[in-house]
């Protein structure tokens, strides 16, 4: 036998009835189920025929096993088939005649149909139909069993439809009941379920929005602290070895410490700033803005005279994301000279601006920070490994292209070429396109 769609669902919904009774409910079935049983044993036979007494006694019995069971149509309607059953064979043999019992057919036909399994419910009503046929054909019989009836003869088969209409119509509409149940249960099962993915989904999408944002802390609290630090730890190296042989310099070093160092709390004010402000608070935020192209040059002189810097073409007016980008090249290119290059070596900070692009070059000549130079030993900064990842997001972001690699002489040059403009589709230049063009020129790289 084939399975039903809407059974299956219904069983796959939820493990028992479907709409389960409340205890309440349970109890106006019990009610309602007592009062039908005292009904039906205070009125005897449906006809009026007036059984004689023994008849009588079977009926009452046989008419509370048919009518009491029905407290339990919601809960247990199996059980409740199954006692009805058997009183209504009980019946059908003890009484020769119909009682009032027979109402509880319709009521347990449509419980059987709309809390009862497809499959369990539909050899039920079969057998409710069998008994439509038996009980007509017993009523018609007289005592002794065999004879028949001659008035009942004649509408025995209106009086076997009629009883089959008694099982099968309510059958038919407790089936349907449940499949609006079961549709009702598929709706809403839907919407419990769209409602938890959507929840799933809002908390992936904060999720990668929390580690977004920390990502972006990460990159620009590396940028200003390292490079600022940096900046400190070589000056204050310096520093140290020239105060006994020139005071003044140290004294300048001590300067740009200072100098540096409240740069450094600032952009760290500034950080701090943005992430704790509150859109809804009409109080401005403590921050600074974010440092542009017009700022690399104090910054370049901040390293050192070790560094050399030039520029090629004229400052373009450009967005604050481009113009941070710039400069975090740039920190981030001389914050790793300092970390790793020794006292004597040297390094060269080139900007072109082009009319469609900006690119940017930051070398040096480093032998390498394991080695010494006239007997120095290279200054060691220890570094994360987040500054050449940063500066690609970064680059990348803007839709330009960046390239970090050591060149033939034992140094390293870190090149980005940002696009002022990000067209659709525009691919960044090749690596060392712009550079070439302008080495043919002549001019300095």
């Amino acid at each position: 036998m084939q399975s039903d769609p809407t059974d299956d669902a219904a069983m796959a919904l939820e493990d028992g009835p479907v709409d389960a009774p409340r205890s309440s409910i349970w109890r106006i079935d019990l009610a309602v189920a007592i009062i039908l049983t005292g009904c039906t044993a205070f009125w005897g036979d449906l006809v009026g025929t007036g059984l004689r007494s023994h008849y009588y006694l079977a009926s009452v019995l046989t008419s509370i096993a048919i009518v009491l069971p029905l407290a339990l149509r919601r809960t247990h309607p199996l059980i409740m088939t199954a006692l009805i059953s058997a009183g209504g064979l009980a019946q059908l043999f003890l009484v020769p005649a119909p009682t009032w019992a027979l109402i509880a057919v319709p009521i347990a036909s449509y419980s059987v149909a709309r809390w009862v399994d497809g499959h369990e419910s539909r050899l039920i009503v079969l057998a409710g139909g069998l008994g439509s046929i038996l009980g007509p054909v017993r009523w018609s019989v007289d005592d002794p069993i065999g004879s028949m009836s001659p008035e009942l003869l004649p509408i025995l088969a209106p009086l076997i439809a009629l009883c089959l209409a008694w099982t099968i119509t309510p059958y038919l509409l407790g089936r349907r009941d449940r499949e609006t149940a079961v549709a009702r249960q598929e709706r809403e099962l839907a919407a419990r379920e769209r409602y938890e993915s959507e929840l799933v989904k809002r908390d992936q999408q904060t999720r990668m929005i929390e580690a977004r944002v920390r990502t972006d802390i990460a990159r620009e609290l590396h940028d200003v602290v390292a490079h600022s630090l940096s900046v400190m730890i070589v000056q204050a190296d310096g520093g140290k070895a020239l105060a006994r042989k020139r005071p003044e310099a140290a004294i300048e070093a001590l300067e740009t410490i200072s100098e540096t160092g409240r740069e450094a709390l600032g952009e760290m004010r500034r950080i701090v700033g943005v992430l704790r402000a509150d859109p809804d608070d009409p109080r401005p935020a403590d921050f600074q803005p974010a440092p542009g192209l017009s700022d690399i040059p104090a910054m370049v002189a901040k390293a050192g005279e070790r560094v050399q810097f030039s520029v090629t073409g004229t400052q373009p007016t450009v967005s604050a994301a481009l113009g941070v980008t710039a400069y975090r090249i740039v920190q981030e290119g001389l914050t790793n000279f300092l970390k790793h290059a020794g006292p004597a070596s040297q390094a060269t900070v080139a900007l072109i601006y082009q009319p469609t692009t900006i690119s940017i070059e930051v070398a040096n000549d480093a032998p390498g920070p394991d080695t010494p130079v006239n007997g120095d030993p290279p200054i060691s900064v220890q570094g994360s490994g987040f500054g050449l990842q940063g500066m690609q997001e970064r680059v990348t972001a803007m839709g330009g292209k960046l390239t970090a690699k050591p060149t033939r002489s034992g140094g390293w040059v870190v090149r980005a070429i940002l696009p002022l403009t990000r067209r659709a589709g525009a691919k960044a230049p090749r690596d060392g396109e712009e550079w070439t063009k302008h080495q043919q020129n002549g001019e300095p790289t």
